[in-house]
């Protein structure tokens, strides 16, 4: 009757293919195998000469499951392998096998083909069988551990906040490991039992589940190739070997991470027996992982490698059965079975469980005897052991509504940002709108004037402007025949909108987000802010310049970032060293491109990217080397760099450049400011449009990068225009400022704890329901007096004052209304700051805002 129930799997079809599941459904017992007609016909229409060949050799150590599935796979492969007409017993043979219910799986010395000989004895269809089964079991393991490391995250009242930091959204996150968190996290949605304790096996969930996803996919990979290849393939025994080798370690510390997560869970079981019970299991289990993979981890023979590890499996299977009954226990079992005095002793009220786990616990309470008449606490485990075993039939339900529970919230999942991209909320907002003020008033001070262009701009405006760096330029979809791309900086678009309107002078400022296709990094976006001043039009010569300059260590020192320092150069000066040092000029701009990575790299790695990438001599590229290590201050320097005899004085370009340095200079050292500027010839600055003083700021132990950087574009307005409109400007990275901002304020000494999140000054509290008008017109009349206030109307005086003091947000001053200032017509002023709390009584309605004036 057993074998009628089973399924059918078709060997031998065209187009067929074999997969690890279907072995494993084999070699369980739960299917039957047939094959094809058309098979059948091929091997059975024309008589070809026999061979007497040896029986099947199958190990001594197999289980029944693993000899079942080496002739599953040795059946495929002998149908993969006979392509001809022939006749031969052995396929039907080996089919007949595996559908009896006879326990003997010799078929004893059996009349081949040469073809099917090669298959017996090349095939690796042993291996190949147990690496099938070993790919389905860790396949379907790595498919519902999650689901019982997150009811051990409730159980242990764990702190689960480091699941949402691993991906930092800078492109170089474990994504196995995300994938995990996020899983978990579906699971974990809406539980009150995390957040409370801090502990290391839960913390690293993410990160050994993960790895052990990766490997088995590995497994699956090569087990897929070699169940649908014919036999006779060199180097399968090797190759098979070497990846089963390596999800050694990965079975040890998935199971070993389990077994420690259930320790953790065992103290919240309130029966001391079920406890002892649960714990003795669950150490043998370990002692006995650790042996088998230690046993594992030495084999040589592939074939008892294969097999060392399946039993490997089977065992960490156990555990995290194991772990899911304790957990169970700890979160919704446990009491079953105590005593009147453990249940006494540990009264406690349940915490509300996640949407994913509490689905769960409920599926394993449905399929438990729940009468304590019909089962005890050892027999309610052995229920959930076998529910938890893949061979199970109770296992396939599990692992459906696990994956229904994961899947069906896929849509509900938190939205994720995409990679290099930020959001601003509480206290990161007043950080943020302080600085856009301070900057704003800044550029104000020297007279210019606000701008706003358009996100995006026709492709052919931003393309061949920015050198190497045009690659990370967002491109846009057509969108009725124009080709469009995000822009990628304030300055192309400025100069686009002078040319098209006629500017030839103008003082301009602007703050909007650009956007680069680049590789998030710490302190490195995709959308960002840019705070950008600009000088266009003629003057006296390196006036803007200095201004410039001059603008940017304003905007830095009233920011108070902390240290830093404002490295200059000239495109000029660059241009004639290049020159004075053999680089021919068609190659300047890409050697610049190099010079300018020497922030991040080592002269020796920018050298093998100009000398095997761009073509300079080594010669070439050492000369190069020994001017771009000079820096110093500036007059200092520039001075060194005039000194008699000097080859750039013999040089047009960096003459020209030496003498305009040589008025900005002075100018910078007559305004104050030179003590933060750095000559540095190594600065090179990549972007094509510069023709003259170009800079850049970094400040100084914060690993973010420049923070700002700019120089002068005489070329760019004339690209769009007829007309030569000389410009330099400069541009705030903002995002990088609000890094070093927030960092600083974390570490801050405050008054308060944190940054306040609003700006409120009064909380109008209206301690009577339905009484929305007098909210209404007390708050009206404060916010008519430009007080900051918010009102709110409920008749629990605590809501109120949580409202009032809530971390991140409080607000100084409440102004109360109550039965009794409603029936006198007045209102209660109470200051809430620790430290200075007041309380003024009996306030008449008409002067509340008057004496609230003189206190704020």
């Amino acid at each position: 009757m057993a074998a009628e129930r089973r399924s059918v799997i078709t060997l031998g079809g065209k187009g067929s293919s074999f997969s690890s599941s279907s072995v494993y459904k084999v070699a369980s017992g739960v299917a039957n195998v047939r094959i094809d007609s058309s098979a059948i016909e091929r091997f059975s229409t024309k008589t070809l000469p026999l061979i007497k060949g040896s029986s099947f050799s199958i190990p001594e150590e197999l289980t029944k499951e693993e000899i079942r599935a080496s002739l599953a796979v040795l059946l495929n492969k002998l149908l993969l392998a006979n392509s001809g007409s022939v006749r031969s017993v052995l396929p039907v043979k080996i089919m007949e096998i595996l559908n009896s219910k006879d326990e003997t799986f010799g078929f004893g010395d059996v009349e081949v083909t040469e073809g099917e000989s090669v298959v017996l004895e090349k095939s690796c269809a042993t291996l190949v069988g147990i690496c099938s089964v070993i790919d389905h079991k860790s396949t379907v393991l790595s498919q519902i551990v999650d689901s019982v490391a997150a009811l051990s995250c409730e159980a242990t009242k764990s702190d689960i906040t480091s699941f949402s930091s691993l991906d930092s959204g800078d492109g170089f996150g474990n994504k196995d490991a995300i994938s995990v968190a996020g899983d978990l996290k579906v699971l974990l949605n809406g539980s009150k039992a995390v957040g409370k304790f801090e502990i290391e096996e839960v913390s690293k969930i993410p990160r050994i589940h993960g790895k052990f996803r990766d490997v088995v996919r590995s497994v699956h990979s090569d087990a897929r190739v070699e169940l649908n290849s014919g036999g006779g393939n060199s180097g399968v025994g090797e190759a098979l070997g070497a990846t089963l080798s390596a999800l050694c370690v990965p079975i040890k510390s998935l199971g070993e991470c389990s077994f420690f997560r259930a320790k953790l869970c065992f103290e919240s079981i309130v029966n001391e027996d079920l406890r002892n019970l649960l714990l003795e299991k669950s150490c043998v289990e370990y002692e006995n992982l650790k042996s088998g993979v230690k046993l594992a981890l030495v084999e040589e023979d592939p074939c008892r490698l294969a097999h060392k590890l399946n039993e490997c499996l089977g065992i960490v299977w156990r555990i995290i059965g194991l772990e899911a009954a304790t957990a169970y226990f700890a979160l919704a079992g446990g009491d079953l079975f105590a005593t009147k005095e453990e249940s006494k002793s540990k009264k406690k009220k349940k915490a509300v469980l996640g949407k994913g786990t509490s689905v769960v616990i409920e599926f394993i309470k449905e399929r438990l005897v729940s009468s304590s008449e019909a089962a005890n606490g050892g027999d309610q485990v052995e229920q959930i052991l076998n529910l938890y075993n893949p061979e199970s039939h109770g296992f396939d339900d599990l692992l459906a509504k696990v994956k229904e529970i994961v899947e069906s919230n896929e849509n509900r999942r938190l939205p994720k940002l995409p990679k290099g991209t930020r959001d601003f909320a509480q206290g990161k907002m007043i950080i943020r709108e302080k600085a856009f003020s301070i900057i704003q008033n800044v550029f104000k001070k020297h007279g210019a004037t606000a701008l706003d262009t358009p996100v995006f701009e026709l492709r052919e405006t931003l393309m061949g402007k920015y050198g190497e760096d045009s690659k990370l330029i967002y491109d846009l979809a057509d969108q009725g025949g124009e080709l469009c791309s995000l822009r990628y900086d304030l300055t192309v678009p400025f100069a686009r909108y002078c040319a098209m309107n006629g500017i030839t002078s103008i003082k301009r400022y602007q703050i909007a987000k650009v956007y680069r296709r680049d590789n998030p990094s710490h302190g490195r976006y995709r959308e960002f802010y840019q705070c950008d001043f600009d000088i266009a039009g003629l003057s006296e010569p390196m006036g803007p310049d200095f201004e410039v300059v001059k603008i940017l260590t304003e905007l830095l020192d009233k920011l108070e970032i902390g240290d830093y320092v404002v490295k200059l150069n000239h495109r000029k000066l660059l241009d004639g060293m290049l020159e004075i040092c053999g680089v021919p000029a068609e190659k300047f701009r890409t050697i610049c491109s190099s010079i300018d990575k020497l922030d991040k790299q080592t002269f020796e790695q920018v050298k093998r990217e100009m000398v095997e990438e761009k073509g300079l001599s080594s010669e070439v590229a050492d000369r190069i080397g020994s001017f771009v290590k000079e820096k110093g201050a500036p007059m200092e320097l520039l001075n060194k760099l005039r000194e008699e005899g000097s080859e750039f004085l013999g040089n047009k370009s960096s003459k020209e450049a030496l003498d305009e340095l040589s008025i900005m200079f002075e100018a910078l050292e007559r305004s104050k400011c030179s003590g933060r500027v750095v000559f540095d010839l190594s600065l090179a600055r990549g972007l094509d449009y510069y023709t003259g003083v170009i800079f850049e700021a970094v400040c100084i132990g914060a690993e973010v990068g420049s923070i700002a950087a700019g120089g002068r574009y005489d070329n760019l307005i004339g690209m769009f225009g007829k007309e030569i409109v000389p410009a330099v400007g400069m541009s705030l990275g903002i995002e990088r400022v609000f890094n070093i901002l927030e960092k600083k304020q974390k570490l801050e000494e405050r008054k308060t704890r944190v940054v306040q999140s609003t700006e409120t000054q009064v909380l109008v509290s209206i301690m009577e329901d339905n009484k929305l008008g007098e909210a209404a017109e007390l708050a009206s009349q404060l916010w008519e007096a430009d007080i900051n206030a918010e009102y709110l109307v409920n008749k629990r005086r605590g809501k109120h004052f949580d409202r009032a003091m809530s971390t991140g947000s409080e607000i100084p001053w409440m102004v109360i209304v109550g039965k009794t200032e409603l029936s006198e017509g007045v209102v209660t002023l109470k200051k809430i700051l620790k430290g200075s709390e007041e309380e003024v009584k009996g306030v008449p309605r008409d002067s509340f805002v008057a004496e609230l004036l003189k206190r704020l």
